[in-house]
């Protein structure tokens, strides 16, 4: 069987402890944007470079339809979307996806701050040529 290397296998790993360190200190029971700021001064922290709230806009028959906004892009590498909820859903995955998609990042993480634990469930581009 072949071994198949993680994408951005170390990067990641970083960030994923990072979501950990967050909910151990805060615990459950906060706003998004609590955990976001919380998580922007652990990057700080580490020394990694990052973007917040980055505009993507939607487009529908080349016009712009609607706007959203990426929670965080890490290293101009990894797409992070922070959620508050009990469980990751489809709407989670495909979000994320839909960053993904138009950004042409290659791998998204998916960080879920439940009431008892943090999630994190890598998503990867599948719409990269």
């Amino acid at each position: 069987m072949a071994k198949i290397d993680l994408l951005y296998k170390e990067l990641s790993y970083k960030i994923v402890g990072i979501a950990y360190e967050v909910h151990n200190i805060l615990g459950p029971g906060h706003k998004e944007k609590i955990y976001q700021s919380a998580f922007e001064e652990l990057l700080k922290r580490e020394k990694l470079d990052f973007k917040k709230q980055v505009y993507v806009p939607l487009m529908f028959n080349s016009k712009i339809i609607g706007k959203n906004f990426i929670d965080l892009i890490v290293d101009d590498k990894i797409v992070i979307e922070l959620k508050c909820s009990d469980r990751i859903t489809k709407f989670h995955i495909e979000q994320t996806l839909h960053y993904l998609k138009y950004t042409g990042h290659q791998l998204g993480l998916l960080i879920l701050f439940s009431s008892t634990q943090v999630v994190c469930k890598r998503v990867l581009n599948l719409y990269q040529q």
